[in-house]
């Protein structure tokens, strides 16, 4: 049936399917994408947070279908401009990125490591065990190793979101922040009327 044609099916070591400006067909309401190019996997629903009715179709300039262990996602790149105005705080902090720590800053507050994966090795030991446990080529095998990836790829989300809310703190309450890259020091928010851009 038209627009029923299963999951995309990707080259054995590819994850991903970039387009640019052809090759696919937003819905008028933007909940569904359609592929018009040799793929021929039909439409599909797109489910987030994002509501793409802000933007017009050539304002979109790539589509990347992505296979992750939890499913396919839809990366859209948009051509927009973002302004979030800060207000001045007259804070300055210097951090330095640890290993048993997340960070300690200038002030003395530290800021401990979530430690996800650690807390997570029992669970992602157990999910190898039954991922090795099972015959090659089974379906039982194939269920082993679709859970062990998403046990991974929760963790790996966690840790993620972790790092991203932390640096989103500290930008909103300092005007600069100063940290050892090395080779040189990296500041941050140095005006107040600078784009700010979110890539998912």
């Amino acid at each position: 049936m038209p627009g029923k044609k299963g999951y995309p099916k990707f080259k054995k070591n590819s994850r991903s399917v970039e387009y640019k400006i052809t090759g696919w067909n937003l819905s008028e309401d933007r909940k569904k994408l359609t592929l018009t190019d040799d793929f021929n996997t039909g439409t599909f629903k797109l489910k987030g947070t994002r509501d793409l009715n802000w933007y017009t179709k050539k304002q979109i300039k790539r589509v990347r279908i992505v296979r992750r262990a939890k499913g396919y996602f839809v990366q859209f790149s948009i051509d927009v401009e973002r302004s979030e105005p800060l207000p001045r705080t007259n804070k300055f902090l210097g951090i330095d990125l640890g290993i048993n720590e997340f960070y300690t800053d200038s002030n003395g507050e530290v800021v401990n490591n979530p430690r996800y994966l650690r807390k997570s090795e029992l669970r992602l030991k157990r999910r190898q065990r039954r991922k090795s446990a099972r015959v090659k080529g089974s379906l039982n095998r194939l269920k082993a190793i679709k859970k062990l990836g998403r046990a991974h790829f929760k963790v790996s989300s966690q840790r993620k979101d972790f790092a991203v809310k932390t640096a989103r703190a500290l930008i909103q309450s300092n005007d600069m922040v100063v940290y050892e890259d090395l080779v040189r020091f990296v500041a941050s928010k140095p005006d107040l009327t600078g784009s700010w851009g979110i890539s998912r």
